[in-house]
């Protein structure tokens, strides 16, 4: 009981902290702002491996605006991505990598830990980035809209002949696989942020807590972009990505609070630990 006392105090206190009530908007601003890029990249490496994209393309253009497929159609058509794209992609990564960058100024800060050489935590804060899109990519992919970009592959004649067996094999392995999936990476996340070593198993309480609260806040998003079609009476065209961004910024609080987790276990553990050994 003393031991659940004591991590609500560090959580409570660690979520009052400023970075709680400032970095999850900042971080969900930068990756709205890199995802485009990223999804542009994606579609131009299937293309060099003959992928087909038309069903994410169908997809994405019921989650993203309009003009992101005047983006994609060209490259999926084999036109290749332009200079002026390339650039683009690399100096939207770069400031997009601020906001990872204040997820490990902020890790230090909850772990008190002291900062490292600028130059490792930016490249660090690159890393980051391309996995916490790759992240969100996956959840839009395959947890929100899987089933529907499943369906349409195995529509392809080739796969008549397997497709319902092919269909529930993916229903079957769909949830445990992603949850494992997201997890990891999330953990490996939570591991690499801070500037000093921390024990992977600090980090599972707050991955865990992350991976199930992700997992229900896409489910949710998907529901309400497949289910209501009339939410655009206010926001017109600009619709889909606010309703985007604050899907975004809910995952971004999740990733801090889980953060926030797995900081607040580790200090209490440590603390435990440093008694233990005066006692001795």
């Amino acid at each position: 009981m003393n031991r659940l006392k004591q991590e609500i105090k560090h959580l409570f206190n660690l979520i009052n902290e400023p970075e709680m009530k400032i970095l999850p908007a900042h971080l969900a601003f930068f990756m709205v702002l890199s995802i485009i890029p990223i999804i542009t990249l994606i579609a131009y490496v299937a293309t060099l491996f003959r992928v087909p994209l038309n069903a994410l393309i169908d997809t994405m253009q019921g989650v993203l605006p309009s003009a992101v497929s005047d983006i994609l159609l060209p490259i999926i058509n084999g036109e290749g991505l332009s200079a002026t794209i390339g650039i683009s992609m690399i100096v939207v990564f770069f400031l997009a990598s601020n906001g990872t960058h204040s997820i490990i100024v902020a890790s230090n800060t909850m772990y008190g830990i002291k900062h490292s050489n600028y130059f490792i935590r930016r490249l660090k804060a690159l890393i980051l980035i391309v996995i916490l899109i790759l992240l969100i990519i996956f959840n839009l992919v395959v947890i929100a809209f899987g089933n529907n970009i499943v369906n349409w592959i195995l529509e392809l004649k080739i796969l008549s002949a397997v497709s319902p067996a092919l269909y529930e094999l993916f229903i079957l392995l769909k949830w445990p696989c992603s949850l494992l999936f997201i997890f990891f990476l999330i953990k490996l996340v939570y591991t690499i942020a801070p500037d000093s070593k921390i024990p992977s198993m600090y980090t599972n309480k707050g991955a865990a807590f992350t991976t199930v609260l992700w997992s229900l806040a896409t489910m949710i998003y998907s529901f309400y972009v497949t289910n209501f079609t009339h939410y655009d009476l206010f926001y017109g065209s600009l619709t889909n990505i606010i309703v985007m961004m604050i899907w975004i910024y809910i995952l971004s609080y999740i990733l801090i609070f889980g953060m926030a987790v797995n900081a607040s276990n580790y200090k209490i553990e440590m603390s435990l630990e440093e008694n233990t050994n005066k006692e001795d």
